[in-house]
């Protein structure tokens, strides 16, 4: 039987711990766990640790945690996401795959050619969902690190406060990947469903972005990161 696992955000310890009230919702009243069921607890620090639940009431969950672990070290090679901001599901589908496949941080963009836009309110709600996907994403696939998902920004912000070794822009006419020598720290531009404007590659040009392809096809918006970062990652990373 597969042991539960669950991200906790609060720092975790050898010894009993109340959880959260979400997580003892969840454990509680959505997966109807017993106590005495064993579970793997993280906080993001690298560190994991294993325990049993000791009470399971209706607003709340105790767990003692009996054996600390080291978690899933992460990529050699820390990769940046920029993501042109894309509808809902899309949007959710890249951040649950760039987190599956180790990336590190994720800056959701507004371009041109973006068919979303959010006001401050709805954007709050949105950065929190989409850290709960992260999240989710964490669990499954179990890593121990959470990649930082930043509030939207403008191309234009994003592509004056990168920093990279190599930055990367994706687009149909021009070297592949393996073209470019091994990073330490890469950035990646994905552009939005309608894609980026000629004059929005030209300016990332210009921030010291380089054309690169990932093969003869046009990826929509939220395949292109999953093949970037794969391709990334074989290259340069921990595949």
């Amino acid at each position: 039987m597969r042991l539960s696992r669950f991200f906790i955000d609060a720092p975790l310890s050898l010894g009993e711990h109340e959880l959260p009230e979400a997580q003892a919702h969840y454990i509680g009243r959505v997966l109807r766990m017993n106590a005495g069921d064993a579970v793997q607890l993280f906080d993001g620090s690298g560190q994991e640790y294993l325990g049993q639940l000791l009470e399971v009431g209706k607003k709340s969950v105790r767990v003692g945690l009996d054996q600390a672990l080291s978690g899933q070290p992460d990529s050699p090679l820390h990769i940046h996401l920029g993501q042109g901001l894309s509808r809902g599901e899309r949007m959710d589908w890249a951040i649950q795959k760039a987190t599956e496949l180790g990336v590190n941080a994720i800056t959701p963009i507004v371009s041109e050619r973006c068919e979303v836009r959010l006001k401050d309110e709805r954007a709050d709600k949105r950065l929190a969902h989409w850290r709960q996907v992260a999240i989710s994403a964490c669990e499954q696939c179990g890593r121990s690190s959470l990649p930082t998902i930043h509030a939207p920004v403008t191309l234009a912000e994003w592509l004056k406060a990168t920093d990279a070794d190599l930055k990367l822009v994706l687009h149909p006419v021009a070297e592949p990947l393996i073209s470019h020598a091994k990073p330490a720290r890469l950035a990646f531009l994905i552009g939005p469903e309608g894609g980026l404007s000629e004059v929005e590659v030209e300016q990332a040009n210009a921030a010291g972005f380089q054309a690169a392809r990932l093969g003869p096809r046009v990826l929509r918006t939220e395949t292109a990161p999953v093949v970037a970062l794969s391709v990334a990652q074989q290259l340069w990373g921990d595949f």
